[in-house]
C-alpha cells in the first residue's frame, strides 16, 4: 500500500492533519508526519533526518507520497531523498498538492488501493471540491493539469438529445456510469455556460441545466479515461434508456365545462374525474436548531448513522414503486439514493460539522438549502422542480436526526387529498382505492409526484389557488384531472357533467374489468393461468380486482426492509394470513426472502462483494442463516392450513440447495406436528428458474419439486452476462433475445416431461409482444404486475396457440432481440 508522508513547519498542524486523515480510513493507510524542529524557543521548522525517518517508516515498494507546506519543508524533504538508496528514492514522490485536502484525498486513494500515481493525482485534484462548491472552477484541468502523464486525459463533446435532459433519473444513471471508473470525471455544460462540475456528485450533474440539444463537454483524467468516456458516450447515444413516449404528458383538451361559481383553474396533471370530501395532507417540516458541539466525530457519525437509515427505507421505497410503478418510474428513488452519496454534498457537511462545531442537523440543513437554491437558480422550469426531490430526501435525514417519523395519512373513507404539494415519498404512498384525487397548490404536470399519480392512476389538479387550503375537511370538492379544473361544492349541472364523464369512464373501465375476470382462453380453447406478482397485503386486492386468478409471487423482502431486526414469526403468520384470506382457496405462491448484497438487510452481515448478484443472495444466504430461513417456513406452513399456498425458493443453482432447502423444510414439519400445530402436510415447493446452471440441470430438478417459476429479469442478465442495472450493458439484458428464449424453452419441455407445470412471473410477462412467444413455448402459468392483467388477457383471447407456436417457432431461429420484436409488431 501507499504510504503518505506529511512534512510541515508546525508539529501541531502536521499532527492535526495526521489525526483527521487518519479518521478518515480508520488508520488503514501507512502514515507519518515530519514536523517542527527541537527548539523550545523557536520550534517552527523542518529537520530533513526527520523526513528520512518518516519516510523510512513508512515505505514499501508500493511507493511513498510527501506532501509539504511552505519553503523550507520542500528543501528538507529533497535533501531527505539523498539519504535514500536510487531504487527506493525512484519510488518516492513530492507532490505540490494541498497539505489538508491532498492529505485528506490521498489517503483515501491509497486505502482503495490505488497505485502511486493515482493517489498523487487524487491528492492534485483536491481542491476541486472546494472550488466547484464556491463556484470559481473553471475548467477541470485548472486544477489537475500536474497530474502524471501515466494518467491520460480525454475530453469528448457530446449532445444530448432526449426530450427532456438531464433530469433526475438519467442523471443519476450519468452519476452511476461515472462512479464505476478510476478515473477523474467532469463535466460541462457548454451551451449554457456553466463551470465544470464533478461527474460523480447527483447535485451538480443535475443543476447543470441540460436539455434536448445541449452541448456537453465531458473530460476524464486517469487510467481508464478513455473507457469511461466511450460508456458515458453511449449512455447519452441511447437517450439513457428512455422512452420518450412513456414520457408524454396529459393530452390538452378542449373544455367544455361552463365556467361557475366555485370553479378553480390549476394545471391538469393526471386525467380522470373525482368527485369526494377533502381531507387535508401537509407533512410536518423539521426545522432544526442551530447549536455547538464538541464531540465533532460523535456528530459526524450520528450523521452518517442517519443517512444510513435513510438509504434503507428508500431502498423499500423503491421496491416498492418497482412493483406498483414500473421500475422506470422508480428510477426516481435511484436518484434520492445518490442524492445521500453526492461526495460534494458530505464533504460540505463534513466541514460545517469539524471546522465550524455545527450540529449535525443545521449543518445538513444548511447544505440542503445551497443544494436547493442552486436548482432554483436554473433557467428552466422543468430542472427547477427537481428541487422537491431535494427536498424530499433533505426531510428525511431531519426526520431521522429528530427521532421523528413522517406523518402517515389515514384515511377511513375516499377522498381528495388537499395540500400544498406533496413529495415523491408523499406520492408513492397513496392508496389510489381512497385518495380518489389529488388537488394542490403547487407543482406541474413534470413533477415527479404528477408522474407517480398519473402511474397510480389517481386523478390530480395542481397549481390552485391557495384558498383551497382554508377548506373545512368534508367539504364537497370535483376535479378533472384532463381539463385541469377543480370545484368546492359544485353546482348541479357541473355535478352532471362531471358524474356523467365518471360514469363513461367507469364503464370502460368495467367492460374491460369483466372480461379480464374471466379466464384467459384462446380462441383455439387453450385456457392459461394468469396470476399476479404482489408485494403487499394492499396489492392482493388489487391484483383480484384486475383479475388475477391466484398470486404467483409473493415477493416477502417488504416485511424484512427498512427496519433494525427481522420479522418474528408471528408477524409473518399474519401478514401470511391476511392475503391468503383475501384469496381464499386461489393460489397463493410464496417466494422466500431474496436479499444479498444487492438488497442488504441491515442485521444481517453481508460482506463488500464485486457483483453481488453474483454473491451471496437468495437461497445462498437463507441456508447460511438456518434460524432465519426456519423462521419464515414456520411462518409459511403454519398460513397453509386451509389455503391454497406453495413455497418458492430464489436462486437455485444446483440440487444440493433444493434437498438442504427441503430438509430444513421436513424439520419444521416435523417441529410443527410434535407440537400439534395444524399445516398443509401437502404443500407444494416450486424454485425459481433464473440461474442458467438451473435451465442445464433443469431435468434433474424437476424430480425434486413441484413446480418452475422462470424469472426472466435474472435469467437475462445471466444469460447474456450483463447487470440489467448497468446502462452499458442493459441493452443486452433484453429477455425477447432468442438466447433467453432457448432457456425458455429448455425449462419448459424439461418441467413438462417430468409432469410438473412451468409458469413465469418476470416483467417479460407483461410485455404484450412477447404474449404469443410465451404461449408458443408452452408455458403454462403467467404472472405480472395486477395492472398488467387486463391487457394480458386481451391479448390472450385474440390469440390461438397453432399461430402462437409457429411464431415462436421463428423467433427461436432468430438472431437478436430486436428481429425478434419486429416479428411480433
Amino acid at each position: 500500500m501507499v504510504g503518505i508522508v506529511i512534512v510541515s513547519h508546525s508539529q501541531q498542524l502536521a499532527l492535526g492533519v495526521q489525526q483527521l486523515a487518519a479518521q478518515m480510513v480508520q488508520g488503514r493507510v501507512p502514515l507519518a508526519i515530519a514536523a517542527g524542529i527541537d527548539d523550545p524557543e523557536n520550534p517552527l521548522g523542518t529537520d530533513p533526518m526527520q523526513v528520512y525517518e518518516a519516510i523510512a517508516s513508512v515505505f514499501s515498494d508500493d511507493g511513498v507520497l510527501v506532501l509539504m507546506d511552505l519553503g523550507s519543508a520542500l528543501m528538507s524533504a529533497e535533501m531527505a531523498l539523498e539519504f535514500l538508496s536510487p531504487e527506493q528514492r525512484q519510488k518516492v514522490h513530492l507532490c505540490e498538492a494541498p497539505l489538508v485536502e491532498g492529505a485528506i484525498a490521498a489517503v483515501v486513494a491509497a486505502s482503495l488501493g490505488h497505485n502511486i500515481q493515482q493517489v498523487m493525482a487524487e491528492a492534485r485534484s483536491a481542491l476541486v471540491a472546494k472550488a466547484t462548491l464556491l463556484g470559481v472552477v473553471n475548467s477541470p484541468l485548472s486544477l489537475v493539469a500536474t497530474a502524471s502523464t501515466e494518467s491520460a486525459t480525454k475530453e469528448i463533446r457530446l449532445t444530448v438529445n432526449n426530450r427532456l435532459g438531464l433530469h433526475a433519473r438519467p442523471a443519476a444513471q450519468f452519476v452511476t456510469t461515472a462512479s464505476k471508473f478510476q478515473s477523474q470525471i467532469w463535466v460541462k455544460n457548454i451551451t449554457r455556460g456553466t463551470n465544470t462540475v464533478r461527474g460523480d456528485s447527483i447535485n451538480q450533474v443535475a443543476t447543470l441545466g441540460v436539455r434536448q440539444g445541449h452541448e456537453l463537454e465531458i473530460t476524464a483524467s486517469g487510467a481508464d479515461a478513455e473507457k469511461a468516456l466511450a460508456a458515458l458516450a453511449e449512455l447519452i447515444a441511447n437517450n439513457f434508456g428512455e422512452n420518450d413516449s412513456a414520457l408524454e404528458l396529459p393530452p390538452a383538451v378542449e373544455h367544455h365545462t361552463p365556467t361557475t361559481h366555485g370553479e378553480l383553474s390549476g394545471i391538469a396533471a393526471s386525467p380522470g374525474v373525482a368527485i369526494a370530501p377533502v381531507v387535508h395532507y401537509q407533512a410536518a417540516a423539521v426545522i432544526p436548531t442551530e447549536y455547538n458541539v464538541e464531540d465533532v466525530e460523535a456528530e459526524w457519525q450520528r450523521l452518517q448513522a442517519a443517512i444510513a437509515t435513510a438509504q434503507q427505507q428508500i431502498q423499500a421505497l423503491f421496491s416498492q414503486a418497482s412493483m406498483q410503478i414500473g421500475d422506470t418510474e422508480a428510477g426516481i428513488f435511484v436518484a434520492h439514493l445518490l442524492f445521500l452519496e453526492d461526495p460534494v454534498l458530505l464533504e460540505a457537511v463534513r466541514v460545517r460539522i469539524f471546522d465550524h462545531h455545527l450540529n449535525a442537523e443545521a449543518a445538513w440543513q444548511a447544505v440542503v438549502d445551497e443544494v436547493a437554491a442552486s436548482y432554483h437558480q436554473l433557467e428552466d422550469a422543468y430542472l427547477q422542480e427537481r428541487v422537491e426531490d431535494v427536498v424530499d430526501v433533505g426531510q428525511r435525514v431531519l426526520r431521522l436526526l429528530a427521532g421523528t417519523s413522517a406523518q402517515a395519512l389515514e384515511l377511513s373513507e375516499p377522498a381528495i387529498l388537499v395540500a400544498s404539494d406533496l413529495t415523491p415519498s408523499d406520492t408513492i404512498g397513496l392508496d389510489p382505492s381512497k385518495v380518489l384525487g389529488i388537488c394542490t397548490t403547487s407543482g406541474s404536470a413534470t413533477s415527479h409526484s404528477a408522474i407517480i399519480a398519473r402511474t397510480l392512476g389517481i386523478p390530480a389538479v395542481l397549481g390552485v389557488d391557495a384558498g383551497i387550503l382554508y377548506l373545512e375537511d368534508g367539504t364537497i370538492m370535483a376535479l378533472d384531472g384532463e381539463s385541469g379544473k377543480a370545484w368546492v361544492e359544485p353546482e348541479p349541472d357541473i355535478l352532471s357533467i362531471l358524474e356523467a364523464k365518471r360514469e363513461a369512464w367507469r364503464t370502460t373501465q368495467q367492460e374491460a374489468l369483466a372480461k379480464a375476470h374471466q379466464p384467459a382462453m384462446t380462441r383455439d380453447g387453450q385456457q392459461v393461468n394468469v396470476f399476479a406478482n404482489i408485494g403487499s397485503i394492499a396489492d392482493v386486492q388489487v391484483a383480484l380486482a384486475s383479475g388475477a386468478e391466484g398470486v404467483g409471487l409473493l415477493r416477502t423482502e417488504f416485511l424484512y426492509l427498512g427496519r433494525t431486526s427481522a420479522p418474528t414469526e408471528e408477524e409473518q403468520l399474519a401478514v401470511y394470513q391476511a392475503i391468503a384470506q383475501v384469496l381464499d382457496q386461489q393460489p397463493l405462491i410464496i417466494r422466500t426472502l431474496d436479499v444479498g448484497g444487492d438488497k442488504p438487510l441491515p442485521y444481517i452481515k453481508v460482506p463488500l462483494e464485486t457483483n453481488p448478484f453474483l454473491g451471496w443472495r437468495g437461497i445462498r444466504l437463507c441456508l447460511d442463516h438456518p434460524d432465519l430461513f426456519r423462521t419464515q417456513l414456520r411462518a409459511i406452513l403454519r398460513a397453509s392450513h386451509g389455503h391454497n399456498i406453495k413455497i418458492m425458493l430464489p436462486m437455485i443453482a444446483t440440487i444440493t440447495e433444493v434437498r438442504a432447502a427441503k430438509a430444513i423444510l421436513n424439520e419444521v414439519q416435523r417441529e410443527l406436528s410434535q407440537a400439534g400445530i395444524a399445516f398443509d402436510a401437502n404443500i407444494k415447493v416450486g424454485i425459481m428458474i433464473e440461474v442458467p446452471a438451473a435451465v442445464a440441470i433443469a431435468d434433474q430438478l424437476a424430480a425434486e419439486v413441484d413446480f418452475f417459476s422462470i424469472g426472466t429479469n435474472d435469467l437475462s442478465q445471466y444469460v447474456m452476462a450483463g447487470d440489467r442495472n448497468n446502462p452499458r450493458v442493459a441493452n443486452l439484458t433484453d429477455a425477447l433475445h432468442p438466447a433467453v428464449l432457448r432457456m425458455v424453452q429448455q425449462t419448459v419441455q424439461a418441467g413438462h416431461a417430468a409432469g410438473i407445470w412451468v409458469g413465469l412471473c418476470g416483467e417479460l410477462a407483461a410485455d404484450p409482444s412477447a404474449t404469443e412467444i410465451l404461449l408458443g413455448l408452452g408455458l403454462d402459468e403467467l404472472s405480472v404486475n395486477p395492472q398488467a392483467i387486463p391487457i394480458l388477457k386481451q391479448a390472450i383471447a385474440q390469440l390461438t396457440i397453432s399461430e402462437c407456436q409457429a411464431i415462436a417457432a421463428s423467433a427461436l431461429q432468430l438472431d437478436s432481440a430486436t428481429h425478434v420484436r419486429q416479428l411480433t409488431s
